[in-house]
């Protein structure tokens, strides 16, 4: 009983997300039949696991977490960031494993990497880290989805979604140039004992911020000298670390492309206010004043930009006008559409409205869950894999 409870609930949580992620891909909805009663169940087995551990205070953990997970999911939901079915699912899935890896409920395996126990677990509970690990899965998912599109519908933006590859050698550069600024930054933290990874962090990003900005010729005798000292005390970390700086660069140049240009070009389309359906999610939100009405058409990417560029934090707020239509996941509602239609009519907006198509976020989940399962804490892999390499 109190090795068996615990694997149901994860062969069901996986099951459960092999479905959702079938019923998200074909018909854009995680069906509320799947997750309410996951959640239930994923309550019962645990009430009915814990009681024969007579630990009733885990119980209350239990619950206490689901519920968290759910008010986070809530908020997540009212930002327009997730669907309310992936709020329920999540809150299924934290109903059905609260814990893991801990004593009680065991992990599905156990191994060793280089001393390091995986799957390695957070110290915070373990349905954060299922919503970590999916946010993070999201990634590499929404580049298939929009390479597929782009391939399929709109091969025109192929060429820029790979623009990063083609400027190989501005990141090759670039490469050199942190490769220079990891190894001063080590050099002076053995040389003054200091072992603060954030520390270190920002002195690697502000060395690289110098060199970048030293004339061309000071700055390639600098990286060479600095680069063959390197090589020279460390040849094999030096050349292993100006790799992956290359390939990381060309990656995040890619992922950046997918995030803004390409994905507002493939996962957007305009339609007539006439031809939209209940569901279809606005592509921006549409404000009033007193004056005009007008569509906000900045992304979070650009309020994030204008943010760090000016050093205003208000900035990322939305428009404190009055809120018409909304570009939330949960799509527009008959009442969205026949404002819209009003608004036309009255030469408030143009006959063209666009609508951006809703990216499934269950596929996400599920790997979310399997790496979970099998590896651990991403968030924290990648922390010390970072602190390994700086130290």
């Amino acid at each position: 009983m109190l090795i068996n409870i615990p694997l149901i609930s994860i062969v069901i949580a996986v099951v459960a997300c092999i479905y959702a992620s079938y019923s998200d891909l074909k018909d854009g909805i995680i069906k509320n039949k799947l997750t309410f009663p996951l959640i239930a169940i994923g309550i019962i087995l645990n009430a009915v696991y814990i009681f024969t551990t007579s630990d009733v205070w885990l119980f209350v953990k239990c619950v206490v977490v689901t519920a968290v997970v759910f008010v986070l999911g809530y908020l997540f939901w009212k930002m327009g960031a997730w669907a309310g079915g992936d709020v329920k699912l999540f809150t299924g899935l934290a109903a059905l494993i609260p814990f893991y890896a801990i004593p009680y409920y065991p992990a599905v395996v156990s191994y060793q990497i280089m001393g390091q126990q995986f799957p390695m677990e957070a110290s915070y509970p373990f349905p954060f880290t299922l919503m970590i690990n999916s946010i993070l899965s999201m990634l590499p998912f929404l580049l298939i989805f929009v390479f597929y599109i782009a391939v399929k519908h709109k091969p025109h933006l192929i060429d820029e979604l790979i623009s990063p590859v083609k400027d190989y050698k501005n990141n090759l550069v670039l490469s050199l140039v942190i490769t220079s600024a990891v190894t001063l930054t080590y050099t002076l933290t053995q040389l003054l004992n200091i072992q603060i990874i954030l520390l270190s962090l920002i002195l690697i990003y502000l060395l690289t911020l110098i060199i970048s900005k030293i004339p061309n010729k000071v700055k390639a005798v600098l990286i060479s000298l600095v680069t063959v000292y390197a090589l020279i005390t460390s040849l094999q970390l030096t050349v292993t670390g100006i790799l992956l700086i290359f390939i990381s660069l060309m990656a995040i140049g890619v992922i950046r492309k997918l995030l803004t240009s390409v994905s507002s070009q493939a996962l957007q389309d305009d339609y007539k206010i006439e031809d939209l359906k209940e569901g279809m999610i606005a592509a921006y939100s549409v404000y009033e004043t007193d004056e005009r009405t007008y569509v906000d058409k900045k992304s979070f990417f650009t309020r994030f930009k204008e943010a760090v560029g000016s050093g205003d934090i208000s900035l990322l707020n939305p428009p404190r006008d009055k809120l018409l239509v909304s570009s939330m996941a949960a799509g527009l509602t008959e009442e969205d559409i026949k404002l819209l239609k009003e608004l036309r009519d009255k030469d408030k907006i143009s006959e063209d409205f666009r609508i951006k198509k809703g990216v499934p976020f269950a596929p996400s989940i599920l790997i979310g869950v399997l790496i979970s399962l099998l590896l651990g804490d991403l968030a924290l892999i990648v922390q010390k894999i970072l602190f390994a390499i700086v130290y």
